[in-house]
Formats: C-alpha cells, structure tokens, sequence
C-alpha cells in the first residue's frame, strides 16, 4: 500500500507544490522562501518520518502570510489525501515534546471532523526572523481544515519564542505519526460510523 499525497495549489497570491509520503523516512526538500517555517517543515518531516517536498513561490513582498498559508491548506490536503480511506490506521496519539524550558503537548484524532484547540504561553516575542509568531495557529487551523483532522496543542509553558514555537511542530509530527501509522490488528476502518 502506497500512502502518498501530492497537491497542487495556484493562486494570484502563490504557488505551491506539496507532495508527502506517510511511510517515508524523514527525507525532507523544503523551500518557502520564509526561513523559520522551512526549519519547521523540517522538524514536521523529520520527526513524523514523513518524505516530505514543499516547494512555494508566493507573494513576500508583500509579507509571508499568504505563503505560510496556502502551503499550511496544501499540506492538508496532502495529508489527508496520503491517508486514503484510512482502513487500518491507529487513529488516535499523542506526544509530548520538550525543547529546554518549553513543552509542548499534542493530541490528534484522524475523525474527518475539522477542529482545533490551541494554547500557548502569552507574551512570546512578535518575530522569529521574517516569521510572525502569531502565524503559528493559522498555520494549524489551515492544515486541520484541509485534513480533516481534530487536533489539540497546549504548551503550558516556555519563555522562547523559537522553542515554544518549534515543540509544536516536532509533537504534531509525532502524534501525526503514530496516529497515521498502521495498526496489524486494525482490519478495517477503526469508527463505528465504518467510515472516517
């Protein structure tokens, strides 16, 4: 079985190329122009074992928004593509993952119901590079709503905004992982409803 997603997403404002692999093993070619984000891509991939190719060319003279949100849609649907009819997966995982002082706790559930809860220490440093930090839960809530996925990152504390911020990144990457791996006692589709 193949669990491979590709998406391509053009607009006026950008154009992105995201293509992923669920049973890679962390090979990542990521290039968005905004720095911050490709390192977190990066993490996404790594530590989720995901293959993993973004490739986007958008509107930063503008600013970097419309470009960390039309990958974060595209990444998505790509993910939500790889899965399939997601017959045999765990479904449901959680990680938690420190970075010095801050920690980051993650739980998703791959229902096919949009929803995200998001918390973070107040107060974090506006910018990390050209990233602007508030970019963080958009970037979440654009990837639930094209995976369709019910997603809750808390970090209860941390004073650095660079790990507040890439703890996220590396337990999503975990939680994805083990939620979208492959259960050898799951033969079919694990809801009652039969269907995800």
């Amino acid at each position: 079985m193949t669990r491979v997603g590709r998406v391509e997403r053009t607009t006026k404002e950008t154009s992105v190329l995201v293509e992923i692999n669920l049973d890679g093993t962390g090979r990542v070619d990521v290039s968005t122009g905004v720095g911050f984000f490709d390192h977190m891509l990066d993490q996404l991939g790594r530590h989720g074992l995901f293959d993993l190719t973004v490739k986007t060319d958008g509107d930063l003279h503008i600013d970097t928004h419309h470009t960390i949100e039309d990958t974060s849609l595209a990444l998505g649907a790509a993910f939500r593509q790889a899965l399939g009819d997601k017959r045999g997966i765990v479904r449901f995982a959680n990680a938690s993952v420190p970075l010095d002082e801050s920690l980051a706790q993650v739980t998703v559930d791959l229902s096919g119901r949009p929803y995200l809860v998001h918390t973070e220490p107040e107060g974090m440093a506006p910018m990390i590079g050209t990233y602007d930090t508030t970019m963080t839960r958009h970037i979440l809530e654009s990837f639930v709503a094209q995976a369709q996925i019910a997603l809750h990152v808390h970090v209860p504390y941390g004073r650095n905004a660079h790990h507040i911020v890439e703890c996220q990144f590396k337990a999503l990457a975990r939680a994805l992982r083990y939620a979208a791996e492959i259960d050898p006692r799951q033969t079919g589709i694990p809801s009652t409803k039969g269907a995800l």
